[in-house]
């Protein structure tokens, strides 16, 4: 790897017995599990030996990444959820439920990468955006929290964005809505404690998945693995981390930005962290 990409990478411990045990035949449902972060945890959740439960609304893609889990010994559900729709997500509990009894951890992942270049609020793009990203994440969490509730304990993991800490330009309708996300993040964590539900926030970087495919980004922000994502949220799940931040270096971002606002616009703009798309380059 080059040296000056070595801030940016992290190490993470071997997998131990015990570690896997945790997640022993804990029913996990996981919401965009056709690609990207999704299909990553679906495949490392079923390698602990937990229940996945593959949600989304590529069917085809989520049967051949049953067969996939099934053909290394995991177990795996697949129920395609648009979750956008909240009688979808409700069908999604109650089929759970049904096939496995219980709803042990939400990873609430699935999203879409919205953009507004036009410098003019397209508020088209914005609502889009706020349906998907917002209002699904809130559709997934409201349909599993009675069965939470009812068994008095159960962890929900919200896959925000670095975004919602310091917005890129171009990127408005994606941000407004990560940002909404973050703030009720903030209250549910508050809310649910006395129910014994936790909530891990994990705001990651850019991540090497088809939604950013397009981009080429600088040298100072590079595109991290799925897989990476996907062990810093098991060690927040198992830690009962409130936030976790992917990579750690930019855990201060959100601070510096708050007390030096203009200071990392300028770092930004100076290192156009924006990135430019693969079909404009030339």
């Amino acid at each position: 790897m080059n040296k000056r990409f070595s801030i940016f990478s992290f190490p993470y411990q071997r997998y131990t017995m015990k570690d896997k045990l945790f997640f022993q035949d804990k029913v996990v449902i996981i919401t965009g599990a056709s690609s990207g972060i999704g299909r990553a945890a679906a495949l490392i959740f079923s390698q602990f030996n937990a229940k996945v439960v593959l949600a989304s609304r590529n069917e085809e893609k989520l049967k051949s990444l049953k067969e996939e889990i099934y053909s290394k010994g995991g177990q795996a559900l697949v129920i395609k959820t648009d979750t956008s729709l909240l009688h979808d997500t409700q069908r999604m509990a109650t089929e759970t439920i049904s096939k496995w009894g219980k709803i042990d951890v939400l990873i609430a992942n699935a999203g879409k990468y919205v953009t507004d270049v036009s410098h003019d609020i397209d508020i088209q793009s914005f609502k889009e955006s706020m349906e998907i990203n917002f209002f699904g994440t809130l559709n997934v969490i409201k349909s599993v929290l009675p069965e939470m509730k009812r068994q008095k304990n159960g962890h929900i993991v919200i896959v925000n964005s670095l975004d919602a800490k310091k917005g890129i330009i171009g990127d408005a309708p994606y941000v407004a809505a990560k940002s909404a996300l973050d703030g009720f993040g903030e209250i549910l964590r508050q809310e649910l404690k006395e129910e014994g539900i936790n909530i891990t926030s994990v705001y990651p970087a850019r991540v090497d998945t088809p939604m950013i495919e397009h981009l080429k980004v600088p040298w100072i922000s590079p595109k991290i693995s799925c897989d990476k994502v996907v062990k810093a949220m098991i060690n927040g799940i198992k830690r009962n981390k409130a936030i976790v931040v992917i990579p750690s270096v930019y855990f201060l971002l959100g601070p510096l930005n708050n007390t030096f606002p203009r200071l990392t616009d300028w770092f930004y703009r100076k290192l156009k962290i924006e990135g430019v798309k693969i079909n404009e380059k030339r």
